[in-house]
């Protein structure tokens, strides 16, 4: 347990604090003692040990789930829970017990709501919350005997109870001295974690002068160091010393959990908490985690120098972990199918129920998907505030589904990614942002930044020195943050080059590779990125293309799944449901005000967290062809005739069929389905169909064209500029001076052309002439020269 066994209050139970059986034979028993008619205190408080044993065992025995249903109707009048005849049933004994005996897992999770409930154990509640040191370890001995008791092959063992729930949740700001030494919960966001430590339980010391040794336990996290031999006949002062590897160790952990964007008042910097975890909580959770952290806070003294015993006068506070809980329920979990064949991962129970969805959950959540418009209702559940925007809603909801993720097989073949990139470009005022909130608020482990307020060392990892040891760390950035999420960029036309160019790895590889300060690593980034960007001239000018529209390197734009492009075109149908909905939003403040077809928020939540752990479809041979004929499709859907003859554009490249495989598994998890069929195929087909007609469009021809996207420059235009080039030569070899400055040029050309040609795509023209041997072109002097064969 966080704040380690007590030795004085082991002993004092083992000599009578417990009122157990003194006749029972169970030889594993040995905490089994005569009940004693004298009152045991513990030193310092108004705590009888007997009776707290003695509540606390009558609430593992007695306590059922109809005791909270009264205690909740007694707290709310509108609470309607029936209490049916299995609520009557005991809840802990014997069927947690008998659970813990067979899994081997000796942690009981106890939900303080309960114990506050049962009457009879209410004051037992106030004690662990006052007294946590003393009544957490008296809770421990109670569930030991009782596992002893009724198990036939019990082995001595520990068992630990972890308290949470207790009723409040306290702000990091809000901790003061009077939370010392007790029982408190916090929220927030874990943002470092540190190697697994020893730390000391059992000292053993040895005398340098008769060899005498001894053990001594910790205390209240304190060793009390022998100052004379115990040994009669030596007796001697300050002989004892340590002996390291006969000492007893367990594993600590320090975490650091800083406040979560929500909760930091405004202007303020975010605060942090130092965390201690022991044992099985090591590991628990990795940095980016939302935790609910039950815990003890403690005060430490500090000492001025470490040869000195002088301490400050400020004490270094922090909390000992008791439980650790991830986020709310509103949030989806981790995909556990992303986790890699050597990546060591530590298993964690959360609740006092064993199954984090019982089979009645199940049973809803399967009869939810078999529902025929059940793809319409979760588009819709999206954001239900947000009007409109279908088939960017649907793109958004497949990736929080999202592919399912291959690793290195035996043929080496390299890591496949299901993670699904979506990237939404449109005008100012389309809820391109309102849409990013939504994501960042249910992703498991979503990070929000923005464009320009984001540098490349925050999206990848910082080299800051560790405050304890001093060492150089490394400190995780957004994307690592974001490993097993959805990491939301706003403003994504905004950043800086050098920060884009991080993504380039992170969105194909996802991994960041870091070589800075002697530190040479790669992490994990396996993110979905959701970003948004707006027009250059803030309104989309729908005569240029959409690399000349937005600030982004075709190379970056073509490793985004799904492109959409979201325009705000006046259509006075349109508008009027627009403006009805949003005056809706004001009038009538109730959340259900969408419909009925809005399905809330938790199983919403629940629906895919439980897809994307459980659901892994695997494509038939019906979808593999529909696959392939699609692509093909898409391939030679577009050609343009022209006095040459014909000539292909490139429609597709192997990344949309990439895509079309990750959203066809997304659907057909969608639909809690085992096998990816046609019409998952033909949706994603559809999806990519619609993404590109508003993307991928060449505003001269009006075809798709993916050069656009991939190069900045469609087929057409290439084409042009060959014979553009050629002209531009005949232009130069038809002026009568040896040489000619550009600008004279650029404007004579520019005279006789019937369609203007860019600065840019002139200085392109002349580099490509000069490459080819035809001209000189001198950049600094900006002169052109002709070449005398």
């Amino acid at each position: 347990m966080g704040i380690g066994p007590y030795p004085q209050l082991d002993r004092l139970l083992k000599s009578g604090g417990l009122n157990s059986d003194a006749n029972n034979q169970n030889p594993t028993s040995e905490l089994s003692s005569e009940i004693v008619t004298s009152k045991r205190y513990i030193w310092g408080t108004t705590l009888v040990v007997a009776e707290a044993s003695k509540m606390f065992e009558d609430f593992l025995l007695n306590f059922t789930m109809a005791d909270r249903i009264r205690a909740m109707r007694e707290e709310d009048s509108t609470v309607s829970i029936e209490i049916r005849p299995e609520h009557e049933q005991p809840y802990y004994f014997p069927r947690i017990l008998k659970e813990m005996n067979e899994l081997k897992i000796y942690n009981l999770n106890l939900n303080c709501q309960n114990l506050k409930s049962y009457k009879k154990s209410l004051p037992l509640y106030h004690q662990l919350i006052r007294y946590p040191q003393e009544i957490i370890p008296i809770m421990d001995h109670v569930l030991t005997e009782k596992l002893a008791e009724n198990s036939d092959d019990y082995t001595p063992v520990h068992a630990l109870v972890r308290p949470y729930n207790i009723g409040k949740s306290v702000n990091m700001r809000d901790l003061n001295p009077s939370d010392i030494d007790q029982l408190v919960t916090i929220k927030g966001l874990l943002i470092r974690v540190t190697p697994v430590i020893p730390d000391l339980q059992t000292a053993f010391f040895c005398c340098s002068n008769c060899d005498y040794s001894m053990t001594v336990d910790i205390d209240r996290g304190k060793i009390a160091e022998p100052t004379k031999c115990p040994n009669d006949a030596c007796r001697a002062s300050n002989s004892m010393r340590l002996i390291h590897n006969r000492c007893i160790y367990s594993d600590k952990q320090i975490w650091r959990l800083q406040e979560t964007p929500d909760e930091v008042p405004d202007g303020q910097t975010p605060h942090s908490v130092s965390l201690c975890c022991y044992e099985d909580l090591v590991d628990t959770a990795k940095p980016g985690d939302r935790l609910e952290i039950t815990g003890v806070f403690r005060a430490i003294p500090v000492r001025v120098n470490p040869r000195q015993h002088t301490i400050k006068q400020l004490f270094k506070t922090y909390v000992d972990i008791v439980h650790v809980k991830h986020s709310s329920n509103k949030r989806i979990s981790i995909d556990e199918n992303l986790i890699g064949e050597n990546e060591a991962i530590v298993q964690h129970d959360e609740e006092d129920n064993l199954k984090f969805i019982n089979e009645e959950e199940e049973k809803n959540l399967i009869n939810l998907s078999q529902s025929p418009d059940i793809y319409e209702r979760l588009a819709s559940s999206l954001a239900p505030s947000i009007f409109g925007m279908e088939d960017v809603k649907k793109g958004v909801l497949l990736q929080l589904f999202g592919g399912v993720n291959r690793f290195t097989g035996e043929n080496g073949s390299p890591r496949i990614r299901g993670d699904i990139n979506v990237l939404i470009v449109g005008d100012p005022g389309v809820s391109k942002s309102q849409l990013l909130q939504y994501v960042h608020k249910i992703a498991p482990r979503g990070i929000y930044t923005s464009g320009k307020g984001s540098s490349a060392v925050g999206l990848t990892a910082s080299v800051t020195r560790d405050p304890e040891t001093r060492q150089l760390v490394l400190e995780s950035g957004a994307l690592v943050l974001s490993d097993g999420g959805v990491c939301c960029i706003d403003e994504f036309d905004k950043m800086s080059d050098s920060t884009r160019s991080i993504l380039h790895e992170v969105m194909e590889q996802q991994t960041v590779s870091i070589a800075k300060a002697g530190i040479i690593t790669t992490l994990n980034a396996r993110t979905s990125i959701l970003a948004c960007a707006n027009p250059i001239d803030s309104k989309y000018n729908e005569k240029l293309t959409i690399v000349q529209n937005i600030n982004l390197p075709p190379t970056l734009m073509s490793r985004f799944d799904l492109l959409y492009l979201i325009l705000d075109k006046p259509n006075e149908f349109d508008d009027r449901k627009l403006a009805q909905h949003i005056v809706n939003l004001y009038i009538n403040r109730d959340a259900n005000n969408f419909g009925n077809d809005i399905i809330p928020v938790e199983i919403f939540s629940k629906y895919i967290s439980y897809a994307r752990n459980h659901i892994q479809p695997v494509i038939n041979d019906e979808a593999a062809e529909k696959l392939v004929k699609n692509y093909s499709e898409l391939r030679q859907s577009n050609s343009i005739s022209n006095r040459h003859g014909e000539q292909k554009t490139v429609a597709a490249t192997t990344r949309q069929l990439e895509s079309m495989i990750r959203l066809s598994e997304a659907h057909a998890r969608m639909r809690f389905s085992n096998t990816v069929e046609v019409g998952d195929v033909d949706e994603a087909y559809r999806l990519i169909r619609t993404a590109m007609q508003s993307s991928a469009i060449d505003p001269v021809t009006g075809r798709i064209d993916m050069d656009l996207i991939n190069t900045g420059f469609s087929s057409r235009r290439r084409s042009q500029n060959a014979h553009i080039q050629k002209q531009l030569l005949e232009v130069i070899n038809s002026v009568d001076k040896p040489s000619i400055r550009l600008s004279e040029l650029h404007r004579i050309f520019n005279s006789d052309s019937s369609e203007p040609i860019s600065d840019i795509e002139f200085t392109r023209m002349l580099d490509n002439l000069a490459d080819d041997g035809e001209i000189l072109f001198d950049k600094r002097s900006q002169l052109i020269r002709k070449l005398i064969r």
